[in-house]
């Protein structure tokens, strides 16, 4: 009998805690993804920036830039959530390129925890800055007859989040899977391709879908000095 893709089996226990593959290919990640930007952060130069500096800078400017369009806020607070988010799933989902290692990703109980996340940031963020009184009456607008509906609808878009993200990337193994074991080593290799640009697209949408969610929390709680924190070209016009 086949194993069902939504097992899992452990490699070890700690206690009464499963250990299984996704769970170290997680946990290598952060180790990887900590040391780089460890390293990356003590070589920072103001004088001479490095060519890896730069393109760090172009990274977060990119963003930067994409919080503000999407979000309409100031990114300083989000930058840190948002930019983890995109560069952890990208890394993971690119890990399936390596040989026998199955992404994170594509389980069910990663990407669920990745939605988890972002359903956090967004209560987080909506009480942070509505307060809890003005947040929970969000889910009564335009009326009370709608709390039930807006309730729904909080989990369902968090539910979309893991099904959109398992089912895509989970297909492309499967699909890299079957042609490897019948093709060979050669044939699969623009399908791989096909992936880096699948698991780079994944990686973008479930982070703009992150920004919308929160934005759509913090929405009525933007004022003027929001605009001109994130706008701080048009703040140095009125101040000279």
């Amino acid at each position: 009998m086949s194993r069902s893709p939504l097992e899992t089996t452990p490699l070890w226990h700690i206690w009464a805690l499963p250990i299984s593959v996704p769970v170290v290919v997680t946990w290598t990640i952060m180790a990887l993804l900590v040391c780089v930007a460890w390293r990356v952060r003590r070589r920072l130069s103001i004088e001479e920036p490095s060519k890896l500096q730069c393109a760090l800078e172009l990274f977060v400017g990119t963003i930067d830039e994409q919080i503000r369009d999407t979000m309409q806020t100031n990114p300083a607070q989000y930058r840190a959530l948002i930019g983890t988010l995109f560069v952890f799933i990208l890394v993971a989902n690119w890990s399936s390129l390596l040989p026998g290692v199955e992404p994170p990703t594509a389980r069910l109980e990663t990407d669920a925890a990745l939605a988890l996340v972002v359903l956090g940031a967004t209560v987080y963020h909506g009480i942070r800055t509505r307060g809890i009184g003005g947040y929970l009456g969000t889910f009564a607008k335009p009326s009370w007859i709608m709390i039930p509906l807006n309730v729904i609808e909080q989990i369902t878009r968090t539910f979309s989040l893991v099904v959109r993200l398992f089912g895509n990337v989970m297909s492309g193994v499967f699909v890299i899977g079957i042609v490897l074991s019948l093709a060979g080593l050669i044939v699969p290799i623009p399908l791989m391709a096909l992936e880096l640009l699948t698991g780079a697209v994944q990686a973008y949408i479930f982070t703009v879908l992150a920004m919308v969610f929160i934005g759509a929390a913090i929405d009525e709680t933007r004022d003027s000095t929001d605009t001109i924190q994130a706008n701080p070209h048009d703040d140095t016009r009125k101040t000279t």
